[in-house]
């Protein structure tokens, strides 16, 4: 348009409307050059985790004054954990070895999920510590597949001495151990070798699954996480529900999604660590009886190879291969190695993509 016969008003709004057209293709640019990777699976199956490690990893490691903020989700893990525990021993009829420990359970089973601060958490500490050794607890903790207790509770627990401090800064670890739910869209933006990359965390809850739909837009792949050592567990939602059925049963859903059928979905099988910690102890074999297993329910490997069937199995386009990971989410040196094996298998989903 030729703008020498315009008014300097019309001048200045044509120059404004082409403006505003570069930014858009900028933007449009922006938006089809990055990745986009949606992280999906059951409750507790690790995706928080993995974005925080997302963060650590690309040079954005949480500070003194962000871990801090991770202070009372610390001390909500320790109580809750505990206060778990106590009600455990009751419910399942077993002895406290010690009576000053049943006065605690007594406290406990009343207490309130308030937010503490320093100096009201340094009061549990020893009452905690003496807690934590006494053989009731213990022998509750050996039986904790019979009721919902987080897997970071023994990990805080452990060093509860120290969490009680009033100059506690949580570490880098305690972070990555620290569980809260996510109850909203989680977005995470960085560049991995001058590409941009966003991860998107929903909540794996019941409750929060509606919001996933909100999220299926120009998805380059789906990590999907599996709590593998959950083969023994059920539910918190229904307390009847096995957790690896629940994965399996969602993992179907979303692997058959005619939406994703040129995305990739790699499984995460999650929380490898305490699987070879459970096998040797627990026989999977008990809770999926109609269910073939191959091997020695208490061999790690025979035990991996029929958790992949499992979640194989349900996958409707056999043309595509399986894409796998065992992981440590909570390890950083795990996490960094998994995803940089996965990365350039991304990186072409996504030129192909576009």
């Amino acid at each position: 348009m030729a703008t020498c016969c315009l008014s300097e008003e019309d001048r200045a709004a044509v120059r404004r409307s082409r403006e505003i057209d570069r930014n858009l293709q900028a933007e449009k640019k922006q938006y089809r050059s990055e990745i986009k990777i949606l992280l999906l699976g059951a409750g507790e199956s690790g995706k928080s985790t993995f974005l925080k490690q997302m963060r650590i990893i690309h040079g954005e490691d949480f500070d003194d004054e962000a871990r801090i903020e991770f202070r009372p989700t610390v001390y909500h893990n320790v109580m809750k954990g505990a206060k778990t525990l106590a009600k455990a021993v009751r419910n399942l009829n077993i002895p406290m070895q010690h009576d000053s420990n049943e006065e605690f359970c007594d406290i406990l089973n009343n207490y309130k999920s308030n937010i503490l601060e320093p100096q009201d958490f340094v009061q549990y500490v020893e009452p905690l510590q003496a807690l934590w050794k006494d053989n009731g607890i213990r022998e509750a903790f050996s039986r904790r597949n019979e009721f919902q207790l987080g897997d970071s509770v023994p990990y805080f627990l452990e060093k509860v001495k120290e969490i009680g401090k009033l100059d506690y800064v949580p570490s880098r670890e305690d972070v990555l151990y620290a569980r809260k739910d996510t109850k909203n869209i989680v977005e995470y933006r960085t560049h991995i070798q001058g590409t941009p990359f966003m991860f998107v965390d929903v909540g794996g809850q019941r409750s929060q699954r509606q919001k996933w739909y909100q999220c299926f837009n120009s998805v380059t792949a789906i990590l999907f996480f599996v709590g593998s050592s959950s083969f023994d567990q059920v539910l918190y939602e229904d307390r009847t529900t096995n957790r690896l059925v629940e994965s399996r049963n969602i993992f179907e859903t979303i692997v058959n999604n005619k939406a994703f059928s040129k995305v990739s979905v790699i499984l995460f099988f999650n929380k490898a660590d305490l699987l070879s910690k459970k096998v040797p102890l627990s026989n999977i074999t008990d809770y999926f009886p109609s269910r073939h297993f191959v091997g020695n329910p208490h061999k790690l490997e025979d035990v991996q190879s029929f958790l992949i069937h499992m979640f194989d199995e349900v996958r409707q386009d056999r043309s595509k291969d399986l894409y796998y990971h065992f992981t440590t989410a909570v390890s950083t040196d795990n996490m960094k190695f998994v995803f940089e094996a996965v990365r350039d298998g991304i990186l072409k989903e996504h030129i192909d993509m576009i």
